[in-house]
């Protein structure tokens, strides 16, 4: 069984969640912003509902289905959001990714984004990677746009307990990257 290693970025450190993070995780996941925004944070959320979601990366990450890092910031070891590849669907990993409220807009999205890719794509062999975003977050789709990943379709997707549409994007990995 292999340990998630951690991955550095010139801003950001991710590495894997623990306990000590749920009082956090749930302080910034648990804005109704971002649940908003995102397809499976429910609001409210709390600690024990960051506890069980943390309980699922090591296995899932031993068992090959996926990683989840937290973003931390490199100077101050402070966690502002989270980053990962929860499932991968026919060789492409599912990107994700959602940031605390005070975090938006500064490119952090997309360099813990980029460097998660890059990790996901050789240590898991992926075909490529896919994400989406909810046709409003147009922050969500900034970050997309700047990784690269093309635009494929829009779709209904059932979240929440509500059908919302969906903006989805698409790349392939060739060989030769």
């Amino acid at each position: 069984m292999s340990t998630q290693p951690t991955l550095t970025t010139k801003r950001l450190i991710l590495r894997p969640f623990n306990y000590d993070d749920c009082q956090q995780v749930a302080l910034l996941a648990g804005d109704k912003r971002i649940a908003d925004m995102t397809a499976n944070i429910p609001h409210p959320y709390q600690p024990p509902m960051a506890k069980t979601w943390i309980d699922e990366h090591t296995p899932m990450y031993q068992q090959h289905r996926g990683v989840a890092y937290a973003i931390t910031l490199c100077d101050t070891g402070k966690l502002i959001g989270a980053v990962s590849v929860p499932r991968i669907e026919d060789g492409y990993g599912i990107l994700g990714y959602w940031l605390g409220v005070h975090y938006w807009g500064k490119g952090y999205a997309f360099e813990a984004s980029k460097t998660l890719i890059e990790f996901a794509k050789s240590h898991f062999a992926l075909a490529g990677i896919k994400v989406m975003h909810l046709v409003e977050n147009q922050r969500s789709k900034s970050v997309i746009l700047k990784l690269n990943i093309p635009y494929v379709r829009n779709e209904i997707s059932g979240m929440q307990g509500a059908e919302r549409e969906v903006c989805v994007y698409q790349r392939a990995f060739k060989e030769a990257e």
